[in-house]
């Protein structure tokens, strides 16, 4: 074999990484699989639900460097739409779950033509003022049930055979959820749209002057983000049966940023681990009522003194270090 047939250390280092996320991602998968033996299940849906939610800001935030304050609307709206068709039109939890997701993409689409015209804080702002009056809208709305919310969803039957009453095929589905909205954002994250997404991100300048349609790839990153974001919130309505005022509050979205930054910023996992690690200390911290925020605040700050990178991030800058 001659020198020129040697792959390269770019080549070597893409296929290194690219064994190492699979067998994190296999790690995960058999974890969450097996998790339900000796946790919870209800606890770990949620987890997957705000895994999955996390992720789908990610891809906005951590590779296309679009900081949104409003991602909430997404998740609480397909919430509502997912209740509501469960409930009163009485479509079966597939269809509900479809019916949610397609209503976040619609939203998404109006909301990020607006947004993307603007950068940095504006485009913030606008994300959060548009958030802002989907919430008020669902407040106001007669079909949101106001400050009560939706509730009695029934989860009904999976293709009118799998009984989701049942808390292990409930758990099955958003297993499969997850783990298929999970491996999606992968894809769309190593795909060649991807790559000019971090370009954008990096210098969006010199992305623009080698002939790049900036505007198109930040609103196809947004509606991505928006749709996967919808599918979390769309799921999270049928395992818990109820859609709530909650979802669509700014206190949401910035949950979301903070399970983002704490679990690492572009990074595949990093939601994941960030998304569980608030789950449960909002699970486990109940009892201090409103003090869980002010614990949250402590970590936080601990995590972005000690943890610049995140905690996936900073594991993996430490591992790639030379001994």
């Amino acid at each position: 074999m001659t020198r020129d047939t040697l792959p390269s250390a770019a080549a070597q280092k893409r296929a290194a990484e690219l064994r190492t996320h699979r067998i994190a991602f296999g790690l995960m998968a058999l974890l969450l699989f097996f998790a339900p033996a000796v946790l919870y299940p209800v606890f770990m849906m949620k987890i997957m639900c705000f895994a999955l939610f996390a992720c789908a800001f990610n891809l906005l935030l951590g590779f296309g460097g679009l900081l949104s304050f409003g991602h909430a609307m997404f998740l609480g709206s397909a919430g509502y739409a997912a209740a509501h068709s469960a409930k009163v039109w009485s479509l079966t939890p597939e269809l509900a779950i479809l019916f949610g997701t397609l209503c976040a993409c619609v939203l998404s689409v109006g909301a990020g033509l607006l947004a993307i015209r603007r950068q940095g804080i504006y485009f913030a702002m606008i994300t959060l003022a548009l958030a802002q009056m989907v919430f008020f809208f669902s407040l106001q709305a007669p079909f949101t049930g106001g400050e009560d919310g939706i509730q009695g969803v029934p989860r009904g039957m999976l293709f009118g055979l799998i009984d989701l009453k049942n808390p292990l095929a409930m758990y099955g589905v958003v297993l499969v959820i997850f783990l298929g909205g999970f491996a999606l954002i992968y894809r769309i994250v190593h795909s060649p749209f991807g790559q000019v997404l971090k370009a954008i991100r990096e210098n969006e300048d010199r992305a623009i002057s080698l002939g790049y349609d900036v505007d198109r790839y930040k609103l196809l990153a947004f509606v991505l983000s928006g749709t996967i974001a919808g599918l979390a919130g769309a799921t999270k309505a049928i395992v818990f049966q109820l859609a709530s005022l909650t979802d669509v509050h700014w206190t949401m979205s910035g949950e979301v940023v903070l399970m983002t930054l704490l679990g690492g910023m572009g990074t595949v996992f990093g939601p994941v681990v960030g998304a569980a690690l608030i789950i449960t200390m909002q699970n486990y911290l109940a009892q201090l009522g409103a003090w869980v925020t002010v614990v949250q605040g402590v970590i936080f700050v601990v995590c972005v003194l000690a943890f610049r990178r995140g905690i996936i991030g900073e594991l993996g800058h430490w591992l790639r270090k030379p001994l």
